[in-house]
C-alpha cells in the first residue's frame, strides 16, 4: 500500500497499516495513525470500471440518509484536506478511507438464527428508509450484475464454445441446470411485472456485510460498492445463498450440504421486520423465488466460469469453479425440496 495514499488523507506522522478482513474483491487495510482508527480500500477497478459510480451512490445514500433519518449510523467515507471522498493515484489505483467503528465487529459466517435475523433485519431496514430517494440518480456500480436473463445466454454460450474436454465433463451437471431454465423464465416476467419495484438495494447480503455491536444485535450494513437499484430478491436471496447452509460454496463433501429451516425463518422474519409494509403483495408471493434465483445464478454462473476455462472468478485447483457449480446445484435441489414447508413459513408472517 503506497505512502501517498495516507499522505492524501493528510496522515503523514507515524502510523501503522495490516491487512484486515476477509473481503475477495477489494484490497482492506486497518490504519492506525495515533489515537484514531480507519479502514483504507483500494477498489478492484477491474470488477469495478467506473469506481466514481461508487462513490456517486455513496454520497447521495449518505446525504438522504442524514437529512431523513440521522439515527441511521451510516458510515460515511473519510474527505480528504482537498475534500474528496475517493482519490485515484497513478499506477496504484482507486482508494478511499473509512472511520473504524469501536467496539464493532463482523462475522465471515453466520453461526446462529439469531444473527441471520439481525442481517436480514439491518438489510431490510436499509432498503427501507430509502425508499424516498430518488432511484434514478443511482448510478450501476456493475451493469448487469444480477441479470438472471443475460448470465443464462453467456452460459449457453459457453456450452457451445467453451472447453470441449471441460463441457463433457460437466454433461450431467449442464442437462441437470438446463433442466431449470424455468427460473429464468419466471425472472423475465419479474422484470415486466410493474407490482416488481426497483429500490435502493445492496447485491451483496452476506454476513461479513453487517456491522454487530458487543452484545450481537446489528448496527448498520457496511460496504456499499454495489448498492444501486435492483429487486428485492437479489438481497433476500443472497441471504438464502450464504446463511441457509451450514458450508460454503467452498465445501466438495456435498453430503454437509443442507437447507436449516431456522435460518429461513430468521431470515423472514428479519426481513419483513422492515419490509413487510414495502412489498407489494405480488412481491410477497416471490420470497421463496428469491433463493432459486440467486443460487441458480451462481451455480451457472460457477459452470460457466469452468466452461470458459476460469477466465473470471479464477480457480485454487483445476476443477474449483466446477465444485463450485455443484455445491450450488445441489443447495438449489435441497432448497427446492422443501419449498412447500418453507413457502409456509412465509405465509405465517
Amino acid at each position: 500500500m503506497p505512502t501517498s495514499v495516507l499522505s492524501a488523507y493528510g496522515i503523514n506522522g507515524r502510523s501503522s497499516v495490516e491487512a484486515f478482513g476477509s473481503g475477495l474483491i477489494n484490497n482492506t487495510w486497518k490504519v492506525i495513525a495515533g489515537d484514531q482508527e480507519y479502514i483504507l480500500q483500494r477498489v478492484n477497478h477491474a470488477v469495478f470500471k467506473e469506481p466514481e459510480n461508487i462513490a456517486n451512490n455513496i454520497s447521495l445514500v449518505g446525504d438522504y440518509l442524514r437529512q431523513n433519518h440521522p439515527e441511521y449510523k451510516f458510515i460515511a467515507p473519510v474527505v480528504t484536506p482537498k475534500g474528496d471522498e475517493m482519490i485515484h493515484i497513478s499506477g496504484k489505483g482507486y482508494f478511499r478511507m473509512f472511520p473504524f467503528v469501536a467496539g464493532s465487529h463482523s462475522k465471515d459466517v453466520v453461526e446462529t438464527p439469531e444473527q441471520a435475523y439481525e442481517a436480514a433485519t439491518q438489510f431490510g431496514r436499509f432498503t427501507r428508509l430509502l425508499h424516498g430517494i430518488d432511484i434514478e440518480k443511482l448510478r450501476l456500480t456493475i451493469p448487469c450484475f444480477h441479470d438472471l436473463s443475460l448470465r443464462y445466454k453467456q452460459f449457453l454460450l459457453a456450452i457451445e464454445k467453451g472447453n470441449r474436454d471441460r463441457i463433457r465433463e460437466s454433461g450431467a451437471l449442464i442437462k441437470s441446470l438446463v433442466a431449470h431454465a424455468d427460473i429464468v423464465t419466471e425472472y423475465d416476467n419479474i422484470v415486466a411485472n410493474p407490482e416488481f419495484r426497483l429500490r435502493v438495494t445492496h447485491h451483496d447480503t452476506k454476513i461479513s456485510n453487517v456491522l454487530f455491536d458487543k452484545k450481537g444485535r446489528g448496527i448498520c450494513v457496511i460496504d456499499l460498492d454495489t448498492v444501486m437499484p435492483g429487486y428485492f430478491i437479489s438481497d433476500v436471496g443472497d441471504m438464502m445463498r450464504t446463511y441457509l447452509s451450514p458450508v460454503s460454496e467452498e465445501e466438495t463433501d456435498f453430503e454437509k450440504i443442507r437447507v436449516r429451516d431456522e435460518f429461513y425463518t430468521a431470515i423472514v422474519q428479519g426481513y419483513y421486520n422492515e419490509m413487510k409494509d414495502e412489498l407489494t403483495k405480488t412481491e410477497k408471493k416471490y420470497f421463496f423465488y428469491a433463493g432459486e434465483f440467486i443460487i441458480y445464478m451462481q451455480a451457472i454462473r460457477f459452470l460457466t466460469d469452468y466452461l470458459n476455462d476460469d477466465i473470471y472468478y479464477g480457480a485454487k485447483y483445476p476443477t474449483h469453479n466446477l465444485m463450485r457449480a455443484k455445491n450450488q446445484s445441489i443447495l438449489l435441489e435441497q432448497l427446492l425440496k422443501k419449498k412447500e414447508q418453507l413457502q409456509s413459513i412465509v405465509d405465517l408472517v
